[in-house]
């Protein structure tokens, strides 16, 4: 008897040892090298700028008066295609893979933090002789935006906020999507490393829409392919093991005139955020849109677009 119970839980084990070996080699999938990505996803107006230890993929539009415009986690500066259409006919727009996503891929230093990412707008300023700007974050974009707003208020003259991060990282961490959370295990992360199944990122860029049916899949397509970039998602599991410096405290200091832009369907950072953000910064407006989700600058574009407009020329 015991031995039979012995060879059956063998074969259990056995059998489950191979369908995840079977699920393994059936999601495992390989980094895509920069070359491979590069006819799709560097367009007319891409260049690549090295600043500080980056060699960054930005994109430049347009003429007049700079714009800055920061993704969120796992994005590129694809996100902002249809606002740098519009704003450029206006101002000169520039957009960047931030390091450890797009094509700009990982750094020599592994520097990922938010603070990191600051210096490098920073930076990125400095060398295209840029002294005054206007600068848009959205999600961990909205809190790179924030920094370099309060840390360089001389030379941010308009701030637009657009379902930032929430400015307090207990809460941060309190709501942080599954995503976050599974890239933050270690076993978990080290497997999605390698083990990388495109319905996981389809189903988290679904959650980001208020109306997923608006999703194309050339948006799934480019997700997925940019986070395979070589290097780019163990920038990713580098990246959330450091969010950078807390700015709860600091953010009353905020001197830029600032938007606040929000998607009332936003699964990832609730529509409560909006109102602390507004309380928090008092030269701020807000504006809620009832039917977009957490990236209303992709969702509902030319809505979105004309508030940002109209505050810039205000």
């Amino acid at each position: 008897m015991a031995n039979k119970i012995f060879r059956y839980s063998a074969y259990a084990i056995g059998g489950i040892l191979v369908l995840f070996l079977g699920l393994g080699l059936a999601w495992h999938r390989s980094e895509i090298p920069l070359q491979e990505l590069e006819p799709t996803y560097y367009t007319a107006e891409s260049s690549y700028l090295n600043v500080l230890d980056s060699k960054l993929h930005i994109r430049k539009r347009g003429t007049g008066e700079v714009i800055f415009l920061i993704h969120g986690s796992f994005a590129s500066l694809h996100t902002w295609d249809s606002w740098e259409k519009e704003l450029s006919k206006s101002y000169t727009t520039i957009s960047m893979d931030l390091p450890g996503h797009g094509l700009t891929g990982p750094n020599p230093s592994g520097k990922y933090s938010t603070d990191d990412y600051e210096k490098l707008i920073i930076g990125l300023a400095n060398t295209l002789k840029i002294d005054t700007f206007n600068i848009v974050g959205n999600s961990m974009g909205g809190t790179v935006a924030l920094k370099v707003s309060l840390r360089h208020p001389q030379r941010v003259k308009k701030l637009i906020l657009i379902d930032a991060a929430p400015f307090n990282k207990r809460q941060a961490s309190e709501g942080m999507p599954f995503i976050f959370k599974l890239l933050q295990s270690k076993i978990a992360s080290q497997l999605l490393i390698r083990i990388t199944p495109r319905f996981l990122f389809e189903i988290n860029l679904r959650q980001v829409y208020g109306d997923p049916s608006k999703i194309k899949e050339e948006d799934i397509n480019r997700f997925y392919q940019l986070v395979r970039r070589e290097g780019n998602r163990q920038a990713t599991v580098e990246r959330l093991k450091n969010s950078g410096e807390n700015i709860q405290d600091s953010i009353k200091y905020l001197q830029s005139p600032t938007l606040i832009l929000w998607g009332a369907k936003d699964k990832w950072i609730p529509v409560q955020y909006a109102y602390q953000f507004k309380d928090a910064i008092k030269t701020s407006q807000l504006r809620i849109y009832p039917n977009a989700g957490h990236i209303p600058m992709e969702e509902i574009p030319v809505e979105t677009v004309a508030d940002a407009l109209d505050f810039l020329k205000e």
